[in-house]
């Protein structure tokens, strides 16, 4: 490639010159290619790999000089002899005349930099390269990792670090290559090369470990193999960037959803680092902004634009606090350095006035910033204050143009509806009011007008308070609301409310009943969706309104079963808003659908907030707050489980190896975190866990569970098994109590289950809360993150090995292959599937992969990916026609048609081919054959499923386990020469009568007609291709086509007598025989009806006089009944210089006009029956839209007898399979998912 030029010292150093003139000259790397450049070469080779010059060297490069200059300029690299070469060509060709012109030195320099520079810019133009893609030097290292490792354009190189590789106790210095898929590492020293290629998502185990040999380490594991590297100079980096891909990669297996570049990232500034890709700031972007959106509980799409150090003058308590501010496309956030003095979110929504205050030495650099609601926010110490403002002034007028956007859209679908909502209330909720109207107040409703929906909050409905219910538990009531009160009054309320120790203080008092669903929706960041997202939930409950699959079934089935102790959901109103609720969530993520323990979490969200509060709430839990947590396999609770354990581990170390004995922590964490501990505790005492967990998130859920078990810890080390300790801790849990709830008693299901022993003492919840911020409020959320890394690949890979064991069990009694042979053969199946999700199908990787699928469902392949496949373990893939048996093998395999094979589907066609006798894989090779081929145009695209409907019963366990083959096998086996009819007939009569139920299908199967014929031989023709017995193979196929073209045509005599005689009955003829005359041919294509099927019986009438006829002799004769036919070339039987065997497929003067015998073989040769030649080039072809034959057919009987009649290709079919071999090669060969484009001999290492 061209580069723009740099100036080089030493031109002669480490390079060997090939080419040169007076301007320029071609240099070779030494150490690489042939002859290796001896000691020195070695010793370069060495140093290129050592240094950073592996990546920046390439091995050609093109010098420009001036002749009286010892300066050198470079102008051009390559990887290869031909890129160079090109360049070095196209100098020669266009710019040694030019530069004789010239007389002046610097005018040669100036124009010679000058059109490099330009061919550059043409370049970047006509690939549309942005400005701030790659650097050179990467773009030269990323050259560099797909050429030493194979992988194609697509896979994307993020860095390349210097380190060390543990091969051994032998530490190999190199390079470690991250790229979006894989890992990858490559070492040359003194002539030894060390190639390893980790696929990301078959890593189980990353981490960062220290001993005293190697203090900073990297642990790479997967499940047969560790790898170890050492000896970086930024290891906190390189293991950030790992983690990061390794959690994409695992993303992937989860969702099935591929990586995506973010093309709106900001451009590279010009401070910063030569290294550094596109694609990893792009992830260091994404890491920040997942970082900041935990942080304040923003929407899953806010992207981080940037932060910078700042004070926020804090009126209520007179101070400037030191801290960050953050901006984003619709967010100011600020956070103190100390964590929890002072929090801020200020949606761009609110803010009214963003401008510069004046500068004094109190306040230097000041910016105000003032709401809607009359809050004025102060930041001062700001380094870059006027491009800040200039930020924010762009996000706010985008939000501006937003809004008034949605309100032009909600106007014109509100005057367009036959309700018209008022829109009083809150500027925050979006829920519909009251409707204006002579109908008086109407609720809005979407499902059942006769059933009220829930516009306030359930709560509210059910408690209908007298002045004479007034008692001291009321009076707390109060005073609690007064102090929120009292605190709004002095931080403010809503979304821009200062966030302080004060404010997690009155939390952990308890929220008030009729604040709590207000409060739940700021602290968990659903105000925000709710509020960008107007009229959404309506429509989606209309949407999902009347729409039934399983998601909606298992909703009815647990409606009643969610706090069904609770007057609210003891009628049809309270049941009727939970059914909406979870059905539009199922339909906005149908990827969740519906989990058990939604419902208990949703009734609870009900009774506290309206019914689109509730909805927003159930989003940003099972989004945000709780990731992975509701999905079919409940990945993020079972992650959840393994952070426990090891918290446990780590805050009670005395118990855990107590709990784990007895298993009691994985069955106690899935029931207390899918539910927020609503399903083990008292309703009362559990919503007070609520409101902790909107505030402060996952943390509190281990720090209630780690108090929960330090306050059991005597107990729980004197039981003796799981039942024991189970019950110790629900009689804990069940007398956890608030005395300062309002709410009438509820009987807890929980209690009423357990055992008549001694009930535990009430334990207060607000002093078991307290109590658990003092003991383990250590806990940070940033840690838990990490730890839920680990966990995440552990558990993944776990769900991933359970399934493929699952399958393998499925399918293992319905075929031969063994256990160990399954499981490799499901590996390189899914290897396939992922390769596809990385570097693009022909299909999307999502429809393939379905979580929620049958275990032998989820992973599915499409046409492309079975040619890989195919080629590299069936076999039957050689020669030129393999790709167009793979085509047709996937139609037949491809049962239902749609364009995607399951594992079952797969395995069964490879174990015909495997495990399955000569019949069958006759019979499979039959059927190929009459599916309609590849087309190069368009066809209809049901055509293919209408012709495996001929073959469904063919492909089962039944047919493919035949492990004794029939008898006539064996004896043709023995005898070595070609059997003679009697014994042919003899066989046949076995074959009959041992394989009745195969008979009965290989009736019903089509016969091939005269294309399909052709077909089929040159797939024969193909497929023998390399064969030990090629030149016999080629025989043998001669004579059975022969015999088969014989049997044809007099099968086409029959036909054509019989229907002379019914035309005559109907019309005269004129005479013409010929085929090719008559306007109606049929398409070759379409065998739905085809013409040599309405004989019907006719057909089978005639087989047993096919049996008179003499097969002993299968050279060409000439008959009346066939002219010509597919024969040997005697005089070429001994020539051992032909490549092949020559053969004759031409017709009579019938035939010959019609029959397409293209490239059947390399040789081939048209012969007509008075031994006149002609063939391709040699007009002996008519065009492509000449109609062949119609009448002409056979059936898989006559195919099969004819196989049966030579010995080599019985032999051939009969071939026993090396699976495990084919197994072998094609794991080496998909290494990375495309074959290694190097073929010296590496030493490779590979894992997964």
């Amino acid at each position: 490639m061209w580069i723009s030029p740099e100036d080089v010292l030493l031109a002669g150093a480490l390079w060997i010159t090939e080419r040169a003139n007076p301007y320029f000259i071609l240099q070779k790397r030494k150490g690489h290619g042939d002859g290796g450049g001896g000691l020195a070469g070695l010793l370069v080779g060495t140093l290129d790999v050592v240094l950073d010059s592996s990546a920046r060297m390439a091995p050609y490069r093109i010098l420009y000089q001036t002749p009286e200059s010892l300066v050198y300029s470079i102008i051009a690299h390559g990887t290869s002899r031909k890129e160079i070469t090109e360049h070095w060509e196209w100098l020669e060709h266009n710019m040694l005349q030019t530069l004789s012109i010239f007389e002046n030195e610097n005018d040669i320099t100036t124009f010679v930099k000058g059109k490099v520079q330009g061919i550059i810019a043409e370049y970047n133009k006509n690939h549309d390269v942005k400005e701030d893609d790659d650097t050179d030097k990467f773009k030269e290292a990323s050259a560099k990792f797909r050429k030493l490792f194979g992988m194609p354009e697509e896979e994307k190189l993020v860095n390349y670090y210097s380190c060390s590789y543990w091969k051994g106790k032998v530490p190999r210095q190199g390079w470690l290559y991250l790229s979006i898929n894989h890992l990858c590492f490559y070492s040359y020293l003194l002539g030894k090369e060390a190639k390893l290629v980790v696929r990301w998502a078959d890593i189980t185990q990353l981490e960062k470990s220290a001993t005293l040999l190697l203090p900073d380490a990297i642990k790479v594991s997967t499940r047969n193999k560790e790898h170890v590297f050492s000896v970086f100079l930024n290891i906190n980096e390189t293991f950030k960037l790992a983690e990061q891909l390794a959690n994409i990669a695992m993303r992937q297996l989860l969702d099935n959803k591929g990586f995506e570049e973010d093309r709106s990232l900001p451009k590279l500034k010009k401070k910063s680092p030569k290294k550094v890709s596109a694609l990893k700031r792009d992830l260091d972007a994404r890491a920040k902004s997942e970082r900041y959106r935990a942080l304040f509980r923003l929407p899953k799409d806010e992207k981080l634009d940037g932060h910078t150090d700042c004070t926020l003058w804090t009126p209520f308590n007179k101070m400037h606090i030191l801290g960050q501010m953050f901006v984003s496309t619709n967010y100011i956030c600020f956070t103190s350095k100390e964590e929890t003095l002072c929090s801020l979110i200020i949606p761009l929504r609110e803010v009214a006035i963003v401008e510069k205050a004046d500068s004094s030495n109190v306040l230097p650099s000041p910016l105000s910033i003032s709401t809607k609601n009359r809050m004025t926010f102060l930041f001062a110490n700001l380094k870059d204050r006027d491009f800040l403002v200039q930020r924010i002034s762009d996000f706010l007028q985008q939000t501006t143009s937003k809004i008034y956007l949605e309100r032009e859209l909600t106007s014109s679908l509100n005057s367009s509806d036959d309700e018209v909502y008022s829109q009083h209330g809150s500027v925050l909720s979006s829920s519909p009011q009251h409707s204006v109207g002579s109908e008086g107040e109407r609720t809005f409703n979407l499902n059942d007008s006769s059933v009220p929906t829930a516009t306030q909050a359930l709560m509210t409905m059910y408690r209908h308070r007298t002045p004479e219910e007034f008692n001291p538990k009321l009076a707390k009531e109060f005073l609690k609301e007064q102090a929120w009160k009292t605190h709004f009054t002095e931080y403010g309320q809503g979304v821009c409310m200062y966030r302080t120790e004060k404010t997690k203080e009155l939390v952990l008092q308890g929220i008030p009943e009729s604040m709590r669903g207000e409060l739940w929706l700021l602290f968990s960041g659903a105000i925000n969706e709710m509020a960008t997202h107007p009229g959404y939930y309506e429509d989606l409950v209309e949407k999902s309104m009347g729409k039934y699959n399983l998601a909606t079934e298992e909703i009815e089935r647990d409606l009643h079963r969610s706090l069904p102790e609770h007057p609210a959901f003891q009628n049809e109103m309270g049941i009727a808003a939970l059914r909406r609720v979870l059905t539009a969530y199922a339909f906005r993520n149908p990827n969740i659908g519906y989990c058990q323990a939604m419902n208990i979490v949703t009734s609870v969200l009900l009774l506290y907030s309206k019914e689109e509060e509730a909805f927003w709430l159930l989003v940003a839990l099972c989004e945000r707050m709780l990731p992975d947590y509701y999905n079919t396999r409940v990945v993020g609770a079972l992650v959840d489980q393994g952070v426990f354990e090891e918290l446990a581990r780590e805050y009670v170390p005395q118990l855990y190896d107590c709990m784990q004995d007895l298993g009691v922590i994985s069955t106690i964490s899935l029931s207390w975190f899918l539910t927020i501990f609503l399903s083990v505790m008292p309703f009362e005492s559990a919503v007070v866990v609520v409101d902790c967990f909107f505030y402060d998130g996952i943390k509190v859920i281990f720090q209630l569970a780690l108090s929960v078990l330090d306050a059991n810890i005597h107990q729980l080390l004197s039981c003796k098994d799981d039942g024991e300790a189970m019950t110790v801790l629900g009689r804990y849990l069940d007398s956890v109590s608030n005395k300062d709830s309002t709410l009438p008693p509820i009987p807890h299901l929980h209690s009423l289950l357990t055992d008549n022993g001694e009930p535990h003492p009430e334990v207060d919840i607000f002093k078991l809360a307290r109590s658990s911020y003092e003991k383990f409020g250590s806990i940070r959320a940033d840690v838990i993150e990490q730890m839920r890394f680990k966990q995440r690949l552990r558990v993944i890979q776990t769900i991933e090995d359970t399934t493929k064991r699952n399958v393998v069990r499925t399918i293992v009694t319905e075929t031969a292959f063994s256990v160990d042979e399954l499981e490799e053969l499901y590996v390189l199946f899914k290897a396939e599937h992922l390769t596809s999700c990385y570097w693009g199908g022909s299909s999307n990787p999502t429809e393939r992969h379905d979580p929620s699928l049958p275990y032998l469902e989820q992973y599915r392949i499409d046409v492309e990916q079975f040619k890989d496949l195919f080629s590299l373990l069936f076999p039957w893939a050689n020669g030129a026609h393999s790709e167009s048996l793979a085509v047709r093998f996937f139609r037949l395999l491809d049962q239902n048609g749609d364009a995607l094979i399951n594992f079952r589907e797969f395995i069964n066609g490879f174990g015909v081919l495997c495990h399955g006798d000569l019949t069958e894989k006759l019979k499979m090779f039959y059927k190929v054959h009459v599916l309609p081929g590849e087309c190069s145009g368009p066809e209809e695209p049901d055509s293919a499923f209408e012709a495996t409907q001929y073959f469904f019963e063919d492909i089962t366990p039944e047919t493919s386990l035949s492990k004794n083959p029939p008898a006539f096998i064996g004896t043709n086996i023995q005898t070595g020469n070609k059997l003679n009819a009697p014994e042919y007939r003899h066989y046949l009569k076995l074959w009959n009568q041992d394989t009745k139920s195969t008979q009965e299908n290989t009736k019903d199967l089509p016969k091939l007609n005269q294309s399909q014929f052709i077909e089929l031989c040159k797939t024969l023709y193909s497929m023998f291709s390399e064969d030990v017995a090629e030149q016999e193979l080629y025989h043998a196929t001669a004579t059975v086509a022969s015999l088969l073209l014989e049997m044809g045509e007099v099968g086409k005599l029959f036909s054509s007598c019989s229907r002379e005689e019914r035309s005559q009955e109907h019309k005269p003829e004129d005479g013409n025989s010929d085929p090719t005359a008559s306007p109606d041919a049929q398409d070759l294509g379409d065998f739905s009806n085809p013409p040599h099927l309405e004989q019907g019986d006719e057909e089978s009438e005639q087989l047993p006089p096919m049996q008179d006829i003499k097969l002993e002799d299968s050279s060409p004769k000439d008959t009346p009944a066939s002219s010509a036919m597919l024969i040997s070339d005697d005089e070429t039987k001994d020539d051992t210089s032909m490549s092949s065997y020559s053969v004759l497929s031409a017709g009579s003067h019938e035939l010959d006009e019609k029959l397409q015998c293209e490239d059947i073989a390399d040789d081939t040769v048209l012969v007509r029956s008075n031994g006149e030649r002609s063939g391709r080039g040699r007009g002996g072809q008519l065009p492509h839209g000449t109609s062949v034959d119609k009448d002409w057919a056979i059936t898989f009987e006559q195919f099969l007898a004819s196989v049966l009649t030579e010995h080599a290709l019985v032999r051939y079919f009969e071939r026993s399979v090396d699976v495990a071999a084919r197994i072998t090669n094609a794991k080496n060969v998909r290494k990375v998912g495309r074959p290694l484009l190097s073929t010296s001999d590496y030493e490779i290492s590979l894992s997964g």
